[in-house]
């Protein structure tokens, strides 16, 4: 408690409005992890390497069967009768159109892994089939090749997205929690959201967070460093690419200090239509039908091999391919899904579960096998019929950040598309640490409301402090040590993500009835402790809590009574007289028993003076904590 209170005290004697355990603890994790690996660049290496071994032998099944379960426990949320739960009160639609939906979904974590793997994926499967008694640069090959890359980054990614992004947006819009990852554990913790184990599943989060975003800065970095060499010659060094990261880390620093948000905003939209762009200018100026065709037939390849992939551990041959590429990918993808979560939970609220699922998982699911089938063709064309060049440089030279730029040369106006493609992955990069500094702040805060600009403008130097860092203890090494290092951080996650499904699936059977319409209980605004107390005091609470509480009244009624489909819908429950009605409000109704009205009851439950505040006064002061033993303000 002492600890508690002298961070708070630092806080306010530094302007700070945040909860401040979270911000100090995982802020001084973030800067001591960032020292650590620039100071004792080879110990640190050594350590990651050792653990990552370690996992990838004993624990890479793991990796690969928790996206499956995971993509099944959503394909199930969505075809159950929970898909017809709105992710917000029953009387709110969307906020945003479908198109708008639609096209803000595809601004959502796709930009850095498109640009970077596009070419690099479909020539290294090529010329190194992942699975035994392939050929390599066969027709075989390139069609496993396309395969495998769309397991990689269709369904499956997509799924690691969904789950978190599905759990935020049911416990902040619905249950009205904060935004962190720890209130998706409210119906096993309950009150203990709050307190130490809640704590510290929100510093692993917003750590873990930090860390994955900065592999993401990391690979952009080296890519544009790849295609700065081929057009200027500046060489690939660490030199190089701390000034890189240097200079994006302040423009991003700068937006955020300026209160840019809606340049950037537009600047994100602007730079998806440029990618879309040139991905056109590809298909056009390329062989048009060839990948027009291919595009088609991958994503048949795709579904045809996809029931085994999902299951594959190279068990037999055991020849550590997947190691590097399935298990990366999965592990990479899941430290930064909080932050892509936050904001596809944002944009989707008054969304059923259905209509959440089938978005967020079926349409970038779309886009992403368009973008990979005319890449992926063209490179195969290169290879197969033309002047060849991708082989030797992405596999043979093992520079896979090149990649993009040595594809573009067998095209017109390669020194004009190359550096298109350089102002593309630079802008995605600065509106990922601005949006990556938005989000850490959010959860640190515990709410999206207002909050001093320096709080951003700390998380965003500390995804670019953290990258740079990663980035120099890699060395020459470069993509194998970032590997190395976020398969052992992508750990926790994966098991967070099998207690976030439990989580889900309690929630929506203590919220939810039978049959239709699927009503819900109501939920007032939760606030972290902090948080509430400076409101409370400058009187701007509200309704808020700080203990998650349902709304007066719209409690569900429950029985142990099985029904019986042969009894009269309209007869009242055992024991009770007929016409006798139960708690009015926006409960769930009772398995087959329509609600009773009572005009009388409903006009003394609604009297004046009987709102939420009243309700918890008569329980005895309920969550208003002033006063009470234990209470944040004593």
């Amino acid at each position: 408690m002492k600890t508690m209170t002298a961070l708070s005290r630092l806080a306010d004697r530094w302007g700070l409005r945040t909860s401040s355990f979270l911000f100090f603890v995982s802020a001084a994790i973030v800067v001591v992890f960032a020292v650590l690996t620039i100071v004792f660049v080879d110990p640190m290496g050594e350590m990651f390497e050792q653990a990552s071994g370690w996992l990838l032998t004993n624990l890479g099944w793991f990796y690969i069967f928790g996206v499956t379960v995971f993509l099944f426990f959503l394909v199930y949320m969505a075809m159950s009768r929970w898909g017809r739960v709105r992710l917000s009160d029953e009387d709110q639609g969307p906020e945003h159109s479908d198109k708008a939906w639609f096209a803000m979904l595809f601004a959502a974590g796709i930009g850095t892994i498109l640009m970077f793997w596009a070419v690099a994926e479909p020539v290294s499967h090529f010329a190194n089939p992942p699975r035994a008694g392939v050929e390599p640069g066969s027709i075989q090959a390139a069609q496993e090749a396309m395969g495998f890359t769309l397991y990689h980054f269709g369904l499956h990614t997509w799924t690691i997205f969904t789950l978190p992004a599905l759990a935020f947006a049911y416990f902040i819009h619905k249950r009205r929690l904060p935004p962190r990852v720890s209130s998706m554990f409210q119906p096993f913790l309950g009150e203990r959201i709050h307190g130490p184990i809640g704590r510290a599943i929100d510093t692993v989060a917003i750590v873990g967070t930090v860390l994955g975003v900065a592999v993401s800065i990391g690979l952009g970095t080296l890519q544009i460093n790849a295609g700065l060499s081929q057009l200027t010659g500046i060489s690939e060094s660490a030199v190089a690419q701390m000034i890189i990261i240097a200079v994006v880390t302040g423009i991003a620093i700068a937006s955020v200090a300026a209160g840019l948000n809606r340049g950037i905003k537009v600047l994100s939209n602007v730079n998806i239509l440029v990618a879309i762009g040139l991905l056109v200018f590809v298909l056009i100026t390329g062989p048009t039908l060839v990948m027009i065709k291919g595009t088609v037939e991958s994503a048949g390849t795709y579904l045809y091999m996809l029931p085994e992939l999902m299951f594959w551990n190279d068990t037999f041959h055991n020849t550590g391919w997947q190691n590097s590429w399935t298990i990366f990918y999965w592990a990479w993808t899941i430290t930064w899904s909080p932050f892509v979560g936050i904001f596809i939970a944002k944009i989707s609220k008054g969304r059923t579960i259905r209509q959440f699922v089938m978005g967020v998982l079926g349409l970038p699911t779309l886009f992403t096998i368009v973008w990979f089938g005319i890449f992926g063709m063209g490179v195969f064309n290169i290879e197969m019929h033309g002047d060849g060049g991708l082989v030797q440089r992405v596999v043979d030279d093992g520079d896979i950040p090149g990649a993009m730029f040595e594809f573009l040369t067998n095209f017109p106006l390669a020194t004009l598309t190359s550096w298109i493609a350089i102002i593309l992955v630079g802008v995605f990069f600065i509106t990922s640490m601005d949006s990556a500094g938005l989000v850490l702040d959010t959860m640190t805060n515990g709410h999206e409301d207002p909050a001093p600009t320096k709080q951003r403008v700390f998380w965003t130097f500390s995804v670019g402090l953290v990258a740079a860092a990663l980035l120099l203890a890699s060395g020459d090494k470069g993509l194998a040590v970032l590997q190395n290092f976020i398969t052992v951080v992508g750990l926790p996650f994966f098991v967070l993500g099998f207690l976030m499904m439990a989580n889900m699936l309690r929630a929506l059977k203590e919220d939810a009835g039978e049959l239709p319409p699927l009503q819900t209980r109501r939920w007032l605004r939760v606030l972290p402790p902090e948080e509430w107390v400076r409101r409370r005091r400058a009187g701007t609470a509200g309704d808020a809590v700080m203990v998650p509480e349902a709304v007066p009244g719209t409690e569900p009624a429950y029985t142990d009574e099985p029904f019986d489909l042969s009894q009269d819908p309209d007869a009242a429950p055992e024991g009770q007289p007929a016409g006798t009605p139960g708690d009015a409000g926006t409960e769930p109704v009772a398995a087959g028993r329509p609600a009773v009205q009572d005009p009388a009851r409903d006009a003394a439950h609604n009297a004046p003076g009987d709102g939420p505040a009243q309700h918890r006064d008569a329980r005895g002061g309920g969550r208003q904590g002033l006063g009470r033993p234990g209470s944040p303000e004593e």
